[in-house]
């Protein structure tokens, strides 16, 4: 895989490297906005990387997309990213004091301002966030994962089928889907480029992702949620976080059949202390599809080891390297036309369905893939096997409940005498 391809997890969300002036792409009706609409309002839920990088790249798509609102749990990073949009957008920064907020109940005056809400914040509130947005009658776009766990899920497949009801569009954050070249590659693989799929080596394997030191000023939640991705009962761990970029382009690569049941191995080894919460550093999950295909995923937040964010799709013909967009074997191919953004792409499909009034709904794809990360999750932690049934039928929640967090409760989890975190203990934990 090329030294591009690896880059992608981390520089996707600098968004100040390229996020302005991005724009064109997905040939979408730009004459008309639905109900006569001349601006689209955009509101962001989240002022981290990722949402702000969202957020500037709709705004490149046009002088009629505006942002309104704004909102994180902590104020100085609200603060700043409301300087930086005043400076970078002047003339489509309409946020007030009174729309830039911060803690957890900002949400609700995002919703009200805005027409559409970009959500990309502590994972957890992802499914809760868009059914708030969704039931006020706004358009959403969903960072993944878009749940973290079985009660996330089915709160999403809720939200997905009130969109469709309501007329608005549910926006998915599988970013691989809307690349120009990996849409190409996909036809070729359902054309039998390499005949029939029979095994995938999925891995996004990295070194640890950003850690927050403790800042003593904090009291333990929240502390735990300006380091919210290295806790479990707000991200949902790196399965869920990570490979469910692969397991989703994989479900895609089988015209989006879900497997049957999985096992999962993992644990930490060197990732040891309390910036490092209390996840897994690194799983293996095995996946067995009704197809016959085995799909073995690996992902790692380890230093110092093997790095990579690829599949390698092994078929009766031939071989499909993901990311290289490369196929060995009867069929020789590789991808050499252009290169879009498909982070840019994914916002063109919000703001342009909103101009065409042609509305998108991801639903069909993202439930499943996200389930399936959960699913995969859920083996390494407990260890043993999980089936799809089981997934369909559960309604585990991560304590506390969604609805009863607050920045001043008591904090789900606490350090010990070390610093660390208690974690899972497979073939001990139940969770299911």
């Amino acid at each position: 895989m090329g030294n591009a391809a690896f880059k992608t997890p981390t520089s996707r969300r600098h968004f100040l490297k390229g996020a302005v002036g991005i724009a064109g792409g997905l040939a979408i009706a730009r004459s008309a906005h639905a109900a006569g609409k001349q601006e689209i309002r955009i509101g962001m839920i989240g002022c981290g990387g990722r949402c702000s990088g969202a957020a500037a790249q709709a705004l490149s798509l046009g002088k009629d997309v505006k942002l309104a609102a704004m909102t994180d749990v902590f104020e100085s990073r609200m603060r700043a990213k409301q300087k930086w949009f005043q400076a970078q957008f002047p003339d489509q920064f309409v946020a007030t004091d009174d729309t830039c907020v911060h803690g957890l109940e900002g949400y609700k005056t995002v919703i009200a301002a805005s027409d559409a809400v970009l959500i990309a914040c502590a994972s957890k509130f992802h499914p809760f966030y868009a059914e708030e947005a969704i039931k006020a009658g706004k358009h959403v776009f969903i960072e993944k994962p878009h749940a973290i766990d079985p009660a996330g899920c089915k709160r999403l497949r809720r939200v997905c089928e009130l969109a469709k009801e309501k007329n608005l569009s549910v926006i998915s954050g599988h970013e691989s889907r809307y690349s120009t070249a990996y849409q190409e590659q996909v036809k070729k693989l359902h054309e039998g480029a390499i005949g029939r799929p029979v095994a995938i080596q999925s891995m996004f394997l990295r070194a640890p992702y950003q850690t927050v030191a403790r800042d003593p000023k904090l009291n333990e939640t929240r502390y735990q949620f300006s380091n919210w991705y290295h806790f479990r009962w707000l991200s949902g761990d790196d399965v869920t976080q990570s490979l469910v970029h692969n397991l989703d382009r994989m479900r895609w690569v089988l015209h989006e059949e879900n497997p049957t049941w999985c096992f999962g191995l993992g644990g930490r080894s060197t990732s040891f202390g309390e910036v490092f919460g209390d996840m897994f550093d690194h799983h293996t999950v095995v996946y067995e599809f009704a197809s016959g295909v085995r799909l073995y995923g690996m992902c790692q937040t380890r230093a110092g080891c093997y790095s990579n964010w690829d599949d390698v799709i092994l078929g009766t013909k031939g071989t499909c390297h993901w990311t290289a967009c490369r196929i060995e074997g009867e069929t020789k191919w590789r991808y050499e036309g252009k290169q879009n953004d498909p982070h840019t792409a994914e916002q063109e499909r919000l703001i342009g369905s909103i101009r065409s009034g042609k509305i998108i709904n991801d639903g069909d794809t993202m439930i499943d893939s996200t389930i399936m990360a959960v699913m995969g999750q859920i083996a390494c932690y407990t260890g043993t096997p999980v089936t799809w049934e089981q997934m369909m039928a559960a309604d585990f929640e991560f304590e506390p409940k969604v609805t009863e967090v607050t920045l001043d409760m008591e904090a789900p989890t606490k350090p010990d005498a070390t610093g660390n975190y208690p974690l899972p203990l497979p073939g001990i934990t139940k969770l299911l």
